[in-house]
């Protein structure tokens, strides 16, 4: 491994500790920074749903304290994501002294992919996912029932929805880093890919609503990504070792 010395299990919790310390530290800067900005982030975050709304509704909150509440919440949702390179960085440096010195410079180019990977599917969820789902969903109002949505509600839903699609959209690196440490393999991948798919199909249903199109929004990029893992195991993953294509034969007796 990379050091040849033990470290002591006290050393390993005051070392988990410093790097959580920096991590909520982080997520502390981000939160204030993005509290200045909550209201402006909170109708950023609306549009989707206000553009599926007839032009006279707004969002309404039913507790004095509600609204409060909820730009505190968008100011930490907010801050979390400003401080994911830092967390990522300081969840792969604690883990570091484990991993051979060849695989510790594939660290910086893990944080950085794996921040823009959960940006980009936080994206596609805000501008591809979300218009076809609030559409859904408004479709049920009638003359008798009217959608009166509030903001705490919103933001719950809308954070779950955001955060699973970033979470999903880490899948190719996860995959490749199973591959480099030689738990899977390419002809592992794809003998599973069937049964990969019928788990995506399932995730999608439940954290999507109910309606096939945003489904198939979330599951197919989840299929395409699992390609895309095939690809990484297949140029990072541990190679196998070569057998010789003549043994030695014995002799005969």
């Amino acid at each position: 491994m990379g050091d040849n010395e033990k470290l002591p299990f006290t050393a390993h919790l005051e070392e988990l500790r410093r790097r959580l310390i920096i991590c909520f530290s982080a997520i502390g800067v981000g939160f204030v920074i993005s509290y200045i900005f909550s209201r402006r982030l909170f109708e950023i975050l609306m549009m989707p749903l206000l553009s599926a709304m007839p032009p006279e509704e707004k969002l309404i909150y039913t507790g004095l304290p509600e609204a409060f509440f909820t730009y505190l919440k968008v100011a930490f949702l907010a801050g979390v994501l400003l401080a994911i390179p830092v967390i990522t960085y300081q969840l792969w440096m604690f883990i570091a002294p484990g991993l051979y010195d060849k695989e510790k410079r594939f660290v910086l180019p893990i944080v950085f992919l794996s921040s823009i990977f959960f940006v980009g599917g936080a994206l596609f969820g805000y501008f591809v996912v979300f218009p076809f789902g609030f559409k859904f969903f408004m479709g049920f109002a009638s003359d008798y029932v009217r959608p009166l949505p509030s903001m705490k509600e919103y933001l719950g839903f809308s954070a779950k929805l955001l955060f699973a699609f970033g979470i999903v959209f880490e899948l190719p690196l996860f995959i490749t880093f199973l591959a480099k440490l030689g738990i899977v393999d390419v002809p592992f991948l794809k003998a599973k890919r069937k049964y990969a798919i019928l788990l995506f199909f399932v995730f999608a249903s439940i954290l999507t609503p109910p309606d096939v199109i945003t489904q198939i929004l979330m599951a197919g990029p989840l299929i395409l990504l699992y390609e895309v893992s095939i690809v990484g195991a297949r140029v990072f993953g541990k190679k196998a070792v070569k057998k010789d294509a003549k043994e030695p034969q014995g002799s005969t007796g």
